[in-house]
């Protein structure tokens, strides 16, 4: 268990609390009037419909008030017990938009979508509060998911017929998943492939190494050894196969674990954050042809942890030129 669950597993003040809620999900193309109808069968139309007026019912953790808001296969249709609160979002960090695709820079922290525990603070439910704001029929549509702790790329579609698309054909039409890691060990070798097969433990819900093939996954990671300082290095890292977790089980089965990760290893944490960001996602649309490059710049954070910024290079040498001996950022008078 992550250090962080009891914290996160509490129900946070006008979010939706996963334990007066009720989840379906929907397997057919149907209206959330009819879908409720048909689960709630006991219930009056009357009351559905109040409830839905009410803001008793969010779709992927937003809130709906439409009686005949189209539903698709896959979304989950959560009806609370109490009102959930609208929010105005303001400065979501946008990397691209066009018609068929919104593409975020997803902090460190944030689940991609609703989970058993979190139902309403998400990038789906960030994206969608955005959209609602100018088009009240606006929606988006999960194409992928990267985890609660990376950050980085995170791209939804914005419409069912390129989620569709995009996820069918996912392995053929992505041609680069790059990441930038942050392990502990410096003598991590310069270069390498790692190649492994992979199984979820049912019990622990954490991701393995086997020499099995036997119910696991081959999961292909490649990367190379960006910068090396103060007992860390900085990885180029880039997935041939998008398994759960690969890149920190495969990382740290080498001996070599992302900081922050205290799911899997006991490594430092000079970030107060896992040592992981999604900088580059491309891939071409199969319905329109259009590729796609999207990137996210590396965060501030991980540059500070390798590379002196120009203020600090100008304030070294100010503080040479004063006679103040420098190491390793600290300053002390000769």
């Amino acid at each position: 268990m992550n250090k962080n669950d009891v914290k996160r597993n509490q129900p946070r003040k006008g979010f939706i609390d996963p334990n007066k809620t009720k989840t379906y999900l929907v397997y057919h193309e149907t209206d959330l009037l009819t879908f409720l109808r048909e689960k709630m069968a006991k219930q009056s139309q009357h009351n559905i419909r109040h409830m839905i007026s009410n803001h008793q019912v969010a779709v992927g953790g937003a809130p709906v008030n439409e009686w005949f808001y189209k539903l698709y296969p896959e979304d989950e249709v959560t009806v609370s017990w109490t009102p959930i609160k609208k929010r105005e979002r303001k400065d979501l960090p946008i990397i691209y938009e066009d018609e068929d695709i919104i593409a975020i820079n997803k902090p460190s922290g944030l689940l991609s979508v609703a989970s058993d525990r979190e139902k309403g603070k998400t990038a789906y439910r960030l994206v969608t509060d955005w959209l609602t704001q100018t088009n009240k029929k606006a929606r988006i549509f999960v194409v992928h998911r990267i985890d609660e702790d990376t950050s980085g790329v995170l791209i939804f579609a914005k419409n069912f017929e390129t989620r569709e698309a995009l996820q069918n054909h996912w392995q053929e039409i992505v041609t680069k998943r790059g990441y930038y890691a942050i392990v502990e060990g410096e003598d991590i070798p310069e270069e390498q492939t790692l190649k492994n097969y992979l199984w979820l433990d049912e019990t622990t819900f954490q991701v393995r190494v086997t020499k099995s093939k036997k119910n696991s996954k081959l999961a292909i990671t490649h990367y190379k050894k960006m910068a090396a300082k103060n007992g860390y290095a900085l990885l180029d890292v880039n997935i041939d196969t998008g398994r759960k977790n690969q890149i920190r089980v495969m990382l740290g089965n080498i001996g070599h674990y992302i900081i922050g990760d205290d799911r899997y290893g006991e490594p430092s944490n000079p970030l107060k954050r896992l040592g992981l960001h999604a900088y580059e996602l491309d891939f071409t649309n199969p319905l329109t042809g259009k590729e796609y490059k999207i990137k996210a710049e590396m965060p501030a954070c991980f540059k500070k942890l390798f590379w002196v910024s120009h203020a600090e290079k100008r304030a070294i040498a100010e503080a040479k030129a004063k006679g103040v001996k420098v190491k390793n950022g600290s300053k002390r008078r000769k």
